[in-house]
């Protein structure tokens, strides 16, 4: 596996930064000529070429005039928004409320054909009930001091489990059994949950593997991630959601699932985690 989920958002800064530290070389020009032309601190030109600093549009612009490349600005500021965009604090995204982000999700959901999913720590949101969804929202509101729209929030996500039922889609997920005995939510809450999952087990969209505490461990336990058509990997870390489109990094994650779903149940072996889990509670 990759040292970090982060690698593929760093690769492409790093890229972003050799196409402008080029362009630079190309029309002559010292780091502290680029600099004085800028207006700016040598400093600057310096933690941009590094990769160390993201340029804005206006950086993009200067640096793109200073170079006589002004035809290449607007290509160079696209890539820098799409860089952006593979590394989202969740305290960005979720600025103005959980909502919009839930929204998002299930718009690319709905393009989805294959969703392959792992998770160690709580269940997916398709299959989440709105108690379960209710509780995780709330704490991750007040971790992240973000405004609180958990009821409309809530009611996104829960939208998107109708994809489970429309067809068109495919649903593949390996859950660790800590997710079954976590208390997220309190005792009614996490039996509703739990109890959603045996329902939805016999879906024809919905794979669902449990991997058992007792399982020996030929890939240890990981971060949340969906692969998505094998095209995008969606990292889920404490302040972050990292898109990875690397293939190289996406293969990594594919041999991963590969390997976790070796060690999960299936049927009614993974029916009996979840009722022993259910029985933990009552």
């Amino acid at each position: 596996m990759s040292a970090s989920p982060s690698s593929s958002a760093q690769a492409a800064r790093e890229a972003l930064a050799l196409r402008l530290q080029h362009l630079r070389k190309d029309a002559g020009l010292t780091g502290k000529d680029l600099s004085a032309r800028c207006g700016w601190h040598p400093a600057k030109t310096t933690r941009i070429q590094k990769g160390d600093a993201p340029p804005s549009d206006g950086d993009i612009r200067a640096w793109c005039s200073a170079c006589g490349a002004d035809d290449q600005a607007e290509d160079l500021i696209a890539t820098a928004r799409a860089v952006d965009s593979m590394y989202l604090e969740w305290r960005r995204l979720h600025k103005d409320g959980m909502r919009k982000v839930q929204e998002g999700r299930n718009a690319v959901h709905e393009r989805t054909r294959v969703c392959r999913v792992y998770v160690s720590n709580v269940p997916p949101g398709f299959f989440q009930t709105p108690g379960f969804a209710t509780a995780l929202m709330e704490q991750i509101t007040r971790f992240q001091g973000t405004p609180d729209d958990i009821a409309e929030a809530v009611a996104a996500r829960i939208a998107r489990s109708r994809f489970l039922y429309e067809g068109g889609h495919r649903y593949v997920v390996l859950m660790e059994e800590s997710v079954l005995r976590f208390r997220t939510a309190d005792p009614e809450a996490m039996r509703g949950q739990l109890r959603h999952l045996l329902a939805v087990m016999p879906l024809a969209s919905v794979s669902l593997g449990i991997i058992p505490f007792t399982a020996q461990r030929t890939v240890w336990p990981l971060e949340a991630f969906y692969l998505h058509d094998d095209t995008v990997a969606v990292v889920e870390t404490l302040t972050a959601e990292i898109k990875v489109t690397q293939p190289r990094e996406l293969a990594d994650y594919t041999r991963a699932f590969a390997g976790l779903a070796q060690m999960a149940v299936h049927g009614d072996a993974a029916r009996a985690l979840i009722q022993a889990a259910i029985d933990a509670l009552e």
